[in-house]
């Protein structure tokens, strides 16, 4: 893997549901047209070299599916259900009691993909932010067609996790957890 270190923050903000979840919105401009980056959020052979999961099957149709999260040699399955999905334009899914909803729109030089990562417990937000944040990076990586291999689970935090963990909980005014 080549020598990996984070890019600057993300455009993030955390809005509270009167439910009482809370909504990671984290906002990243990639210069991929949005086709590429359908690919690398729905196919399961891209999202082997940068998610934090495994896919049984591509993503960009409804129903059930299952993730495989990856930490080490520990592999857990999630059942997930994808709800919603526009091509090229929203993907939404269940990932345990989390929901993820990703939006892509085309700018004058890639896509802006913006990704709505609800969570039950405030404390995880900042601790998501940070591990999309290098997931996404990893994700840029191969899509520049200049793969580094998926970082993972424990493995992140040698790859500047936890300083991202503390600097989005700044950037967010939300507790580290």
């Amino acid at each position: 893997m080549d020598t990996y270190e984070p890019g600057p923050l993300a455009d993030v903000r955390a809005e509270q549901a009167i439910d009482g979840s809370w909504t990671l919105v984290f906002v990243r401009v990639f210069p991929h047209p949005p086709a590429r980056v359908w690919r690398a959020l729905t196919a399961p052979a891209d999202l082997n070299e940068w998610a934090p999961y495994t896919a049984d099957r591509d993503l960009a149709t409804l129903g059930p599916a299952t993730l495989t999260m990856i930490d080490g040699d520990e592999h857990t399955d999630i059942a997930v259900e994808v709800t919603e999905v526009d091509p090229e334009r929203t993907l939404t899914y269940s990932w345990g009691t989390d929901l993820l909803r990703w939006d892509l729109a085309p700018t004058g030089a890639g896509t802006r993909l913006t990704l709505h990562h609800t969570v039950s417990d405030p404390s995880w937000i900042a601790k998501v932010a940070a591990g999309w944040h290098i997931c996404l990076d990893v994700a840029d990586h191969l899509m520049e067609k200049n793969p580094i291999g998926p970082i993972r689970g424990n493995a992140a935090r040698a790859h500047g996790w936890e300083y991202l963990r503390d600097a989005y909980a700044t950037k967010l005014d939300v507790e580290e957890g």
